[in-house]
């Protein structure tokens, strides 16, 4: 399993959270169960406070894995995914 960092963005004006039905959709979609169902792990999840971008750190084979999982936000937004690694690990390969 690789480790992603992932930013999902979106304007104001396009928030899904206004529609009820739309928030409460993607709620469930963000649940274990429902990304393991994608092969998906989701380590954490954080949203900037008074933003519209939401932060998620996903355990996966692969983006393109990642890529299908996010797609519910990609038709909101931006969707970015990128390699990432833990502290423990870039220490350990010296790097920075």
């Amino acid at each position: 399993m690789a480790l992603f960092l992932v930013q999902h963005r979106h304007e104001p004006e396009r928030c899904p959270a206004r529609d009820p039905e739309m928030a409460s959709m993607l709620l469930k979609h963000l649940s274990s169960s429902n990304a393991a169902s994608f092969d998906v792990k989701l380590k954490a999840e954080a949203v900037i406070q008074g933003g519209h971008t939401l932060y998620l750190i996903a355990e996966a084979m692969d983006p393109t894995v990642v890529s299908r999982f996010m797609e519910p936000f990609a038709r909101a937004g931006t969707v970015e995914i990128l390699p990432a690694s833990t502290c423990e690990e870039v220490v350990e390969r010296g790097e920075c």
